[in-house]
């Protein structure tokens, strides 16, 4: 038992944890049993903040961060602690497959629904594998796994999360080399329900 496969161990045990953990969170999500404490939402705010927390991070890596939020006017129900968590799962996707001096865009956009997308200038998604990114335990082919040994249920976990807040999480992609967009959709919360 020396030092190095301590290590070794170690971080296969915090593996498992956070797999077990994952699992947890999806299974109470799509069972309805997780808790989710909805409350008016102004996206731009919250995208504000994602912005300020991975500056450091994407500035480190030599990637361009923007926000493009033309209406702030723009409210959702939404909980907002399982939104920031979706929403830096998005982001740290997107900075594992964005290359340096590439570029990550969070925009929101109001019409009929409240989108909030997350979109890089990475490596893109075969058209094949795009039906499938959601499904737990899904990697999509070398170029969108990295090699961090992720177990496929980042995606799965978001798309169950926005679900049990009522909204929906959709991915498009060009195809290979043509960047990657997430867009998580919420109908608008009406005016007149911020004021009561």
């Amino acid at each position: 038992l020396t030092p190095e496969r301590i290590e070794v161990i170690k971080t296969e045990v915090e593996h498992l944890r956070r797999l077990v953990g994952d699992m947890t969170t999806l299974t109470q999500a799509e069972s309805g049993s997780l808790d989710i404490q909805l409350q008016p939402l102004n996206p731009v705010v919250l995208m504000e903040h994602i912005q300020r927390i991975y500056h450091p991070i994407v500035k480190q890596k030599g990637v361009d961060l923007t926000l493009k939020a033309g209406d702030e006017d723009a409210w959702i129900n939404a909980d907002e602690g399982r939104l920031v968590q979706v929403l830096k799962n998005l982001m740290d996707n997107a900075l594992r497959y964005t290359s340096s001096g590439g570029t990550i865009t969070l925009s929101v956009e109001k019409g009929d629904f409240v989108r909030l997308l997350v979109s890089d200038s990475g490596e893109g998604i075969d058209a094949e594998d795009l039906p499938y990114v959601f499904d737990r335990f899904y990697r999509v082919e070398k170029s969108r796994t990295g090699s961090s040994g992720k177990m496929g249920l980042g995606l799965a976990i978001c798309k169950a999360l926005i679900h049990a807040q009522g909204g929906v999480i959709s991915v498009e992609s060009p195809g290979k080399g043509g960047g990657t967009s997430f867009v998580i959709s919420f109908r608008p919360l009406e005016a007149k329900l911020l004021t009561s």
